[in-house]
């Protein structure tokens, strides 16, 4: 079939009724476990997984755990209780910022923003952002960070890596005791913890190894992000949920998905990703997507270095 702007374009039901038959099995015949867990965050992915596993296993063997933390925006408990209510199966609030504090979470990550702005406080928001203009012109993917006090203006500056790294590897804490938290209701039930994960987070590694990485089966990380956009609409996701911004909802800042870590729109980096893993030549995609061919060269080596420099989280534990 030709390479087209439909080339991502799916049979939900088909796709759907497979990934049903394939979840009881794994989760019923390989595991031996007796229903589902699922983390829902109000975002799209985790409200797919949520509504594929009440088809699974029926609602009342689905459990949904709402974990927000103090950076967590209001919308995520809202839409979680919302998602909860349209398709009829159990949910709880766990709010780890206590557990968080424990761990020493904000005061490490709040001590190497300082660094970068040593006017930094508590109470400030903070974000870390990439180049998202990946289409204009060619560009290193070198983190930023920017901060805002309260009542005054966003400041902006590159981020070394050692304070980069300090800062990730503080707010990798949230995504850990998320995870800790999920296989404590999964099994004290018996359940398995089901993954969120979709096939751009999957393979570009923008999650976090034995975090959110960390599941018993990711049904949607074969999924581009816009076929699961399509099939969080054929299930009946509410409209509202798939209409939010994918966001990362774990800095203080609220931070899209895109300037945080893609730089691209959804629909063009998918379409470009899939040419690539297909071999369609950049000739072809340039007049199909009416870019240069340049712009997509440019995609495909950011898609190749993100792949190549994240292999080790989807490396699993090596033995001699």
């Amino acid at each position: 079939m030709p390479f087209s702007v439909n080339s991502l374009n799916i049979d939900c039901e088909k796709v759907a009724g497979e990934l049903v038959e394939t979840l009881k099995k794994q989760v019923y015949v390989q595991m031996n476990r007796g229903g589902a867990v699922v983390g829902t965050s109000g975002g799209v992915d985790s409200a797919v997984v949520a509504a594929l596993c009440t088809r699974a296993f029926g609602p009342e063997k689905m459990l949904g755990v709402l974990l927000p933390e103090k950076d967590s925006s209001p919308d995520s408990i809202k839409l979680g209780k919302e998602l909860a209510g349209e398709f009829a199966y159990e949910y709880i609030i766990e709010d780890i910022s206590k557990a968080l504090e424990g761990a020493s979470c904000y005061v490490r990550r709040d001590e190497a923003i300082a660094r970068v702005f040593p006017e930094y406080k508590p109470g400030w928001k903070a974000k870390i952002v990439l180049p998202t203009k990946i289409l204009e012109k060619s560009q290193l993917n070198i983190f930023k960070l920017t901060v805002t006090a309260p009542g005054g203006q966003p400041q902006t500056k590159r981020l070394p890596l050692k304070e980069y790294l300090h800062i990730v590897a503080a707010s990798n804490m949230k995504q850990r005791i998320r995870m800790l938290t999920l296989y404590y209701h999964a099994e004290r039930l018996n359940y398995a913890v089901i993954g969120t994960g979709n096939k751009n987070e999957h393979e570009q590694g923008f999650f976090v190894k034995y975090g959110d990485g960390g599941a018993d089966c990711k049904p949607i990380a074969h999924l581009y992000k816009t076929q699961v956009f399509q099939l969080a609409e054929y299930l009946g996701v509410p409209e509202e949920i798939r209409q939010r911004t994918p966001t990362t909802d774990t800095y203080p800042d609220e931070q899209t998905q895109e300037e945080f870590f893609f730089g691209l729109k959804f629909k063009t980096m998918d379409l470009l990703w899939f040419a690539f893993e297909n071999n369609v030549p950049a000739e072809e995609v340039s007049k199909v997507m009416k870019l240069n061919t340049d712009q997509v060269q440019r995609v495909w080596n950011d898609l190749k270095q993100k792949h190549r420099s994240t292999e080790y989280l989807r490396m699993p534990p090596l033995q001699a």
